[in-house]
């Protein structure tokens, strides 16, 4: 059975495929373009099932510990008042677990400090042209992935959702509630952040260049009720980051020869369920247990295929739905009934 691992790609899908696939037996190389780990970054959403993926590799007490839990929720409108709540009681009733809200950066502290721990050899500053000489080769080389475009072609390269998303932290403003505030195809949004701080998100339809972001917001959602006014009173143009969001189309596989695809390199998707990084996460643990259970790497590849990428690509459609729900510009109390039917389930664990 496969023993020689190499994963393109040290963020967290390759950072935990790495602690997982070492606790499985086998020799793991990490290789990462950048030389060093992040030092900014905002607040990522951890649900129960990527906490239960970390539990399995060993780290899910110290993200718990590390990171804020989320106590609340809720869908506003620019007015203040409520659209519907987020269930949080149900939804810990359910999983028996919480979310928790942990930055980016200390998410991939917590990861690459474990990886190194189990043995993984980590080698940073080391882009990956073509595909490793191994038994094994993940990739987690992200959104735009090369590797899932030369095992697939240029039909599945990434491709713009159209929408333009900014985001950053702020000092100060200490909060364990989440709040989505949705306006006439703009949204605005504000999560718990570690160490005292908030996390704060905005999306707005359109490719906007690069300008002074705080007036463009400040303009965009002005005479919004808190805690969109507070956090616009607070910006600074500095900590602003802007970025073009991208997706990647459905694929016919998320493994081809001896490559398995994870995270953002198998499955994109817009950032309005929150999942990105949880999914990665979980499908770096699934893999490494289809890894432990199979006799040959086919079958195991086979399985982490079947397992996943159903699963991903159910949950990319509903962030699809959820971003084209966010963009109603007119017809809103359809919109807002639509949501709160949505809500109605409880999120998704």
């Amino acid at each position: 059975m496969t023993n020689v691992v190499e994963i393109i790609g040290g963020g967290i899908g390759g950072l935990a495929a790495a602690i997982a696939l070492r606790r499985a037996g086998r020799r793991v190389t990490v290789r990462e373009r950048d030389a060093a780990l992040p030092a900014t970054g905002t607040a990522l959403a951890l649900w129960p099932a990527a906490l239960r993926a970390l539990d399995a590799i060993g780290v899910g007490d110290d993200v718990r510990r590390t990171g804020v839990r989320q106590r609340s929720g809720a869908f506003l409108r620019p007015d203040g008042s409520r659209i519907a709540a987020v269930d949080l009681d149900r939804l810990h009733r359910r999983t028996g677990d919480a979310v928790f809200l942990l930055s980016r950066p200390a998410l991939l502290a917590v990861l690459h400090r474990a990886a190194a721990d189990a043995g993984a050899q980590l080698r940073a500053g080391e882009p990956v042209d073509g595909e490793p000489d191994a038994d094994l080769v993940v990739a987690a080389d992200g959104v735009f992935s090369r590797t899932r475009e030369r095992l697939f072609g240029p039909a599945y390269r990434a491709r713009s959702s159209g929408v333009t998303a900014w985001r950053g932290t702020l000092d100060g403003l200490a909060t364990d509630t989440f709040a989505e505030v949705w306006g006439r195809g703009v949204k605005f949004g504000v999560t718990p952040h570690e160490g005292g701080r908030t996390n704060w998100f905005a999306s707005a339809p359109g490719v906007f260049d690069a300008g002074d972001d705080v007036a463009r917001l400040r303009a965009m959602f002005a005479g919004w009720a808190p805690p969109v006014r507070t956090v616009l009173a607070a910006l600074d143009g500095s900590a602003v980051l802007r970025h073009e969001v991208f997706v990647t189309p459905a694929l016919p596989s998320f493994t081809r020869g001896r490559v398995a695809l994870i995270g953002d390199a198998a499955h994109a998707m817009p950032p309005d369920l929150g999942r990105g990084a949880c999914e990665a996460i979980v499908d770096a643990v699934a893999l490494a247990g289809h890894m432990r259970s199979a006799k040959t790497i086919g079958e195991a590849l086979h399985g982490y295929d079947r397992e996943r990428r159903p699963a991903t690509q159910r949950l990319a459609g509903m962030a699809g739905a959820a971003a084209r729900l966010t963009r109603v510009r007119h017809a809103l109390p359809v919109r807002d009934r639509l949501l709160r039917t949505a809500m109605l389930a409880g999120p998704p664990g």
